[in-house]
């Protein structure tokens, strides 16, 4: 393993710091992603996809050896079959392409926690302060580029001080150039439209009529016959790429609150391994922790593998912990979701919730007066090891005489509310239905009596003891209109089990409802 883990970079927002972009441009994203599903692909064969558009069949995408031999999206599939008649098609998947994508961005947060995506085939990655981890941006740009080879998907890049600025650059150039900040007009001025500003055809069609070909001729046009012609979109693209107007890249994460990060020299594959680099990274987070004040409530640990993927594995605890010993004994069952395939290259851990935790020990869980802070924290961890495996709420009661509205459930953590006057002496059911289930037959000797006869569970069942009807009606202030009130009955059956029901609905369509089980 490397040095220390490095934190993720937090930078303050001020307008000073001069903030620097990495566009990666993935210009065969769909045909790379099924050459990877579908590694028997002759790889000397052009590959495409299709959709149908109208009454036509057209070319969504192609790879560089279906370009190569002059097919291009938009194109008839007949007449690209007639140009590459051993042209291998499979049906566009948009969806898929824009998962893919949205990993693509997920792996690239290996360099910087704000990574977006540049629909349909772009990425966008702020390496403002974070180039120096790797030796400088032409050393970041040209390791993103090797990863992306690697792993089988054609990408181009470039480095400039607007978002639109490096994603124009490129996608219209194929050097990866590295621009200076300030001078994003100069660079741009003389890509052409298409790729610069990504206009619809039909625009950049009439553009191309006028002889406008390049932003450099926009440029030179007064903005007012521009604007009227084309819109204003025109003009916020053309300031976009020009550095006018800056644009905020919306990352597929939030940046983590506090962060640690461990490079890996060998890939680890053993489950020994990657407990070791847990252990180091707890121990580095949990310090930065104390060292901000903070407490964690959801723990992230990544690890990138060498093919690329991205894998997580997620704990929450109910209360504010940087206590590493805690937190390792959270992640202990849940590591066995890792599939480490060819080996992890980089882990880190993110504190993606904190909160404000003062020095010492944690305080109790506010149950009683008499709990001390030792066993209150203990019993705060206890939840902490039952939540990864089941879901533990708390019960809270309400005011309302409505079943379904007379409970709620609340964290295990949270404290709950005053209990209302008198609502401890209705006679609930031990377990109540989140929703009354319907039953199939009954029976009632009476109009308004409880039922002799009912059919529960596939089978028919005789009731030996009955006790109601408790009639209630519903909460007019809240409830919507029509809703029917409710006849409940406490009925035992002669196997015993003791039910709560109701009956609802008029006479002529009366309903019988389970709606829980009596002690």
């Amino acid at each position: 393993m490397t040095g220390p883990p490095h934190p993720a970079l937090r930078l303050p927002t001020d307008s000073a710091i001069v903030r620097r972009f990495l566009a990666l441009y993935l210009p065969c994203l769909a045909t790379d992603r099924l050459r990877r599903m579908e590694p028997d692909l002759p790889a000397d064969r052009p590959l495409a996809t299709w959709a149908p558009s109208g009454n036509r069949q057209v070319l969504v995408a192609v790879d560089q050896v279906a370009a190569t031999a002059g097919l291009r999206p938009g194109q008839a599939l007949a007449d690209a079959q007639t140009i590459a008649p051993h042209l291998l098609l499979r049906p566009a998947d948009p969806e898929g392409d824009a998962r893919a994508l949205h990993a693509l961005a997920l792996w690239a947060r290996c360099y910087t926690p704000l990574t977006a995506v540049d629909p349909p085939d772009g990425l966008l990655l702020d390496i403002t302060g974070c180039d120096h981890l790797l030796g400088g941006e032409a050393a970041l740009l040209r390791d993103a580029l090797a990863q992306l080879q690697r792993a089988g998907i054609t990408a181009r890049g470039a480095v400039a001080g607007a978002a639109a600025t490096s994603a124009a650059l490129a996608r219209a150039r194929g050097d990866n150039p590295i621009a200076v900040s300030g001078i994003e007009a100069a660079v741009a001025a003389p890509l052409p439209l298409g790729p610069a500003l990504r206009l619809p055809p039909t625009m950049l069609a009439d553009l191309a009529r006028l002889g406008l070909r390049r932003v450099c001729d926009l440029l030179d046009q007064p903005r007012g016959p521009l604007a009227r012609r084309f819109g204003q979109e025109l003009l916020d693209r053309l300031d976009a790429v020009t550095g006018q107007r800056r644009t905020a890249i919306r990352p597929v994460l939030p940046p983590p609150d506090v962060a640690v990060v461990q490079d890996l020299l060998e890939p680890i594959i053993t489950r020994t391994g990657i407990d070791a680099v847990l252990d180091r990274l707890l121990d580095a987070l949990c310090a930065r922790l104390r060292q901000a004040g903070l407490g964690a409530r959801r723990v992230v640990l990544l690890a990138w593998r060498v093919d690329g993927m991205v894998q997580e594995v997620a704990i929450g605890t109910g209360r504010p912990v940087r206590e590493a010993a805690h937190l390792r004994r959270l992640f202990a069952e849940r590591l066995e979701r890792l599939e480490p395939g060819l080996g992890f290259e980089r882990m880190a851990l993110e504190a993606r919730a904190t909160e404000p935790m003062a020095a010492g020990t944690q305080v109790g869980l506010g149950i009683d007066g008499r709990r001390d802070a030792a066993t209150a924290e203990a019993l705060a961890q206890l939840l902490d090891r039952l939540a990864q495996r089941l879901r533990v709420q708390r019960i809270a009661s309400i005011a309302s005489h409505w079943p379904e509205r007379s409970v709620a459930a609340l964290g295990p953590h949270a404290t709950p509310p005053v209990m209302p006057v008198g609502w401890a002496a209705a006679a609930l059911p031990v377990l109540l239905l989140r929703r009354p289930a319907p039953l199939e037959a009954m029976v009632a000797l009476l109009p308004d009596g409880p039922p002799s006869l009912l059919r529960w569970h596939g089978g028919t069942h005789r009731v030996h003891w009955a006790e109601g009807p408790q009639r209630l009606e519903p909460e007019w202030w809240r409830d919507r209109p029509g809703l029917l009130r409710r006849d409940y009955y406490r009925v035992e059956l002669a196997s015993g089990a003791r039910l709560w029901i109701c009956r609802t609905g008029p006479p002529e369509a009366t309903r019988w409802l389970l709606h829980g089980h009596l002690p």
